[in-house]
């Protein structure tokens, strides 16, 4: 059964075209992969088949009467409101089916006996239906979904207006897959989530028996979920069965296939270009000649497609620092309440470190904190001589009007509009990219414009929180050389033990200082 049918679609931001004459059907208990690299338009994609983007052409068409679920990271949570209360909007559609119960109940003793019949058959037929979809189990489903994905050690009672991004990201999820919907679409839904609610999240989604579509740059996660993957490349989307291996292997297969089609087509261009050229003007050979022209005309020329620019990372040394980055003495993180016990630490240089550890512990507090960004709630933070820090942060919330070169050229002065752009173009972004604004780009575009500004300070101490959210595959691989190569230190935090395990010299746990109970 055909749950999404797309004819036709065809997109783009003026002069950039996303998609041409996209066509596909999704049918019902696939688990889809959606893949591209970054600004192929796979989050532009999700917007238009949930009608918050309007195609330039084609048919979107949903079968009746199928409910939709999607992640937005965007949806906004109203002040006030504890988690526990969000949670339960999931199933707003039982509360309202016992209001209508509870109505007709309420009407009972004004009815005369065959109105009171007919009332008793509905308010049955409504009882059953909230048995029979759980109502009388809500809070326990609230409870179970809450408690996988690391909810409950933050406090439903909480209000979500105090929360992190990614305890937001987390509430908005938890929400999601209470619902139940017979389709999810799910945008990157583990960026912000740590290692062991990432696992709750695969063995959820192994288990799920409807669709889904996932967008998502972790490998592991993707080959562990679905078995489909939609490929986003050059405007087209293409399908292959199987996970993501799978899909490279036959991508790379049908690659190599093309490129030596188009060899040996080439070869055959060439040599009928040359008989053509050396025959046409001799009386005996000119029929033959024109015969090859004929050929020449009718043949479908095999054209490759265009190489996408990959990027190149290379982050520029500062001087030598001091033997010691920082040292704190009993320091003791948060905003309103600790967050940690106090924290006797130091860095020293040529130490690249990683801050592991669950949602909402204070990981960001304490790069903050180092920083000098926000005050601890008591101790201290003693910085080293010499220090040229670059600081990723893990969220950007201003909105920006600039275009990309505008936003390196306010940094770099000094820079000539030709060096801007061949910087920006180093980390994988075409011309199109370059000269738009910094708003419209997607999460992984936006990410190496903030990466490019990095990769030309002079820095000895690079601080990361979360880089590689949003980033594609082949920006994530060069991200992990370019650290691994980086003759500097590193403070990082990361939940991919596979981007990090290789780069890194020390692990931190931040469970063990912290003052929430696990």
């Amino acid at each position: 059964m055909s749950l999404l049918t797309v004819s036709n679609l065809s997109h783009g931001f003026g002069d950039r075209a996303i998609f041409d004459d996209v066509s596909f059907r999704l049918l019902k208990g696939e688990h889809i992969g959606l893949i591209g690299a970054n600004g192929e338009g796979k989050s532009s994609f999700m917007n238009i088949i949930t009608g918050k983007l309007e195609p330039d052409s084609g048919n979107i068409n949903w079968s009746k009467h199928v409910r939709i679920g999607y992640l937005d990271q965007h949806a906004q949570l109203q002040q006030g409101v504890s988690m526990r209360d969000v949670l339960r909007t999931a199933f707003q559609y039982l509360f309202d089916m016992e209001q209508e119960m509870n109505d007709l109940f309420a009407k009972m003793g004004e009815v005369d006996a065959d109105e009171l019949e007919q009332l008793l058959e509905e308010t049955g037929r409504l009882q059953d239906a909230l048995t029979n979809n759980d109502f009388y189990k809500i809070d326990a489903k609230v409870e179970e979904v809450a408690n996988g994905l690391g909810l409950n050690d933050i406090g439903l009672d909480r209000d979500v207006h105090d929360l992190s991004g990614g305890q937001r990201t987390k509430v908005l999820l938890a929400k999601l897959l209470l619902e139940k919907p017979d389709i999810l679409l799910l945008d990157e839904p583990t960026n912000y989530l740590d290692v062991e609610h990432i696992e709750w999240l695969k063995r959820y989604l192994q288990e799920y028996d409807n669709a889904f579509i996932l967008i998502s740059h972790d490998i592991p996660f993707l080959n562990s979920v679905v078995n489909f993957i939609y490929h986003m490349e050059n405007q087209q989307l293409t399908r292959y069965p199987g996970d993501y291996n799978e899909f490279l292997r036959v991508y790379e297969m049908k690659k190599q296939q093309k490129e030596a089609a188009y060899k040996k087509q080439q070869k055959e261009i060439a040599n009928l270009k040359d008989f053509v050229a050396r025959n046409k003007a001799n009386a005996a050979t000119s029929k033959m000649a024109m015969s090859r022209q004929k050929k020449l005309d009718k043949m479908d020329v095999i054209e490759l497609d265009a190489e996408k620019p990959k990027p190149q990372f290379h982050f520029k040394q500062a001087r030598t620092p001091g033997k010691y980055l920082f040292e704190t003495t009993d320091l003791v993180i948060g905003y309103d309440e600790p967050l940690s016990r106090p924290l006797t630490l130091s860095m020293e240089r040529g130490q690249k470190l990683a801050l592991a550890g669950a949602n909402g512990i204070g990981k960001t507090t304490l790069l903050r904190s180092i920083l000098g960004e926000i005050s601890p709630i008591s101790g201290s933070v003693q910085l080293g001589e010499h220090l040229h820090i670059g600081y990723f942060e893990q969220e950007i919330k201003v909105d920006n009007n600039n275009t990309c070169i505008e936003e390196v050229w306010e940094e770099f002065r000094h820079f000539t509009q030709y060096e801007v752009r061949g910087a920006l173009a180093k980390c994988g972004l075409t011309r199109k990219h370059i000269e738009s604004k910094v708003q419209v780009l997607s999460g992984g575009e936006k990410a190496k414009v903030r990466l490019c500004k990095l990769i030309n300070r002079e820095t000895n101490l690079l601080v990361l929180d979360e880089p590689t959210n949003h980033l594609d595959v082949d920006a994530k691989n060069e991200l992990k050389r370019a650290l691994q190569e980086y003759k500097g230190s590193v403070l990082l935090i990361s939940h991919e033990p596979d981007f990090y395990q290789d780069i890194v010299t020390d692990v931190w746990n931040c469970e063990d200082w912290t003052t929430k109970v696990f």
